[in-house]
């Protein structure tokens, strides 16, 4: 029988010390995928100068909202929720664009992010606007844009390109849109 010694000043890993080994590791892998997705996760958002990605919902007739549709458009696409105060402001900015420029081929989609539906409609009431609204309480078009803050506006030209991307709302804020807006429908 061959007996392998160890010379005494060698060490071994003490059963107490492995566990902490893999932890290390497995600690380090978590670290280094969180990283990944914190890094990788903005990329995934749109911007300018990307495709817009569809919508594909209803609208609060019960009409399907489709980008696809809608070329040859301006499409300004808001996302916008009812506890958001800024939304608040920006609504009716939203409904004078649409009735100023609807007839020279802006269409404007307001996107509800609000997970209960009523919380929309009690807002709607309060602030009645004639654009199309869209509910998305899953977020499943809220996931494809990434919108960074509420309200996020994503100005879309008439090739389905996003052209301008706002985030959040101040009153200035409007001046600016409305000068885009302009700029892409001649």
């Amino acid at each position: 029988m061959l007996r392998l010694s160890m010379p005494m000043n060698a060490s071994r890993p003490s059963p107490s010390k492995a566990p902490m080994t893999r932890r290390r590791t497995l600690f380090a892998l978590l670290g280094a995928s969180a990283l990944s997705l914190a890094i990788a996760l903005p990329a995934l958002a749109v911007n300018r100068g990307s495709r817009a990605p569809e919508i594909g919902l209803e609208d609060q007739n019960g009409n399907p909202v489709r980008l696809s549709a809608l070329r040859n458009k301006v499409v300004l696409v808001d996302f916008w929720a009812s506890w958001c105060g800024p939304c608040r402001e920006e609504m009716p900015v939203l409904e004078r664009f649409h009735q100023e420029y609807a007839d020279d081929g802006l269409v404007i989609v307001g996107v509800n992010i609000d997970r209960e539906q009523g919380n929309m409609r009690r807002f709607l009431r309060r602030t009645p606007v004639s654009f199309r609204i869209v509910h998305d309480g899953s977020h499943q078009v809220a996931d494809r844009y990434q919108p960074p803050r509420m309200p996020s506006s994503y100005l879309i030209d008439k090739r389905g390109v996003i052209r301008y991307v706002h985030a959040g709302f101040r009153s200035g804020d409007a001046d600016d849109m409305e000068r885009e807006i302009q700029q892409l429908l001649r």
